[in-house]
């Protein structure tokens, strides 16, 4: 049963990551940048939520809608003021930017919040379910993560494909130029696709201060570069391939850290990683972009 156990916390660690990664792979696919700030977004997200609940005493059904509001603006006004003036600049230039903003968050979380960790309350119920006569326990915040990030992955996925909006999303991704022709509006397009992001980071940030109840301004930095990890794991730019590789790089992880070592676990994620891309540099799902000259 332990390796049952193993397995289903590795998929709920990797929901967290898939659904950070979602966000990572929808920025790039249609920005094409790498908005490295996105981990300290959740963090921004998780202390939302935990001064909702620990100062203000409102309930889960507020805090968590209330963290994704917030993170939402904040996703938007990065954009605004960040990246927007760099449209047309160096993919350098931006992903310094990006770096930048990330460190900016880091030590506005540092002079706002103090640097001293803070517990983070318990948001779901500490009921658990029990199966095989009592052999197999799984908490009801195992359950809800996988729930959300299943429910998230279907529902961008019907938005992307279905929507007026996620239409334009997939247009600016193949062609911003040809997009223009058609009329969509990038600018606001690309704003939509930060300010989704963010909400996810903001639900993500929860669940992973739920399931690793330590916040300090410092908590989305790892998780961040392992959300991204995962993208390029499955082929940043694929909704699915954020998903699948956010899963397959948890599961790796929880097992490294149960049968290898748990002082290796990180360095044997990328060492997959690493091991992947040289096999299949696109990622898993990833396309091969052909440039017309």
């Amino acid at each position: 049963m332990s390796f049952l156990s193993h397995l289903i916390n590795g998929i709920s660690l990797g929901s967290i990551y898939a659904i950070i990664a979602l966000g990572y792979t929808m920025v790039y696919g249609i920005a094409k940048m790498l908005n490295f700030a996105h981990g300290d977004v959740i963090m921004v997200g998780a202390y939302v939520c935990f001064f909702a609940l620990n100062s203000f005493g409102l309930p889960p059904a507020v805090g968590i809608p209330l963290a994704m509001l917030v993170c939402t603006a904040l996703g938007m006004l990065i954009e605004r003021l960040a990246y927007k003036p760099l449209r047309a600049a160096p993919s350098l230039s931006v992903l310094i930017t990006a770096i930048g903003v990330s460190y900016f968050l880091q030590n506005g979380a540092q002079l706002i919040w103090s640097t001293n960790p803070r517990v983070f309350p318990s948001v779901f119920e500490n009921a658990a379910v029990n199966l095989f006569n009592g052999q197999l326990t799984i908490s009801i915040n195992t359950i809800v993560t996988i729930a959300a990030c299943v429910v998230i992955m279907v529902g961008l996925t019907l938005f992307t494909g279905k929507t007026k909006m996620g239409k334009a999303m997939r247009a600016c991704s193949e062609d911003k130029d040809a997009a223009i022709l058609m009329g969509i509006n990038v600018n606001r397009t690309i704003s939509v696709t930060f300010a989704i992001g963010s909400a996810l980071a903001a639900i993500a940030g929860v669940l992973l201060c739920s399931a690793y109840p330590l916040l300090k301004p410092t908590t989305g930095s790892m998780p961040g570069i392992k959300a991204f990890t995962a993208a390029v794991f499955g082929g940043i730019g694929s909704i699915p391939g954020a998903f699948l590789g956010g899963i397959l790089l948890g599961i790796i992880e929880i097992f490294a850290k149960a049968y290898i070592s748990t002082e290796l676990s990180d360095a044997i994620v990328f060492l997959v990683l690493i091991l992947v891309l040289l096999i299949k540099p696109t990622g898993l799902l990833g396309k091969k972009t052909v440039v017309k000259v």
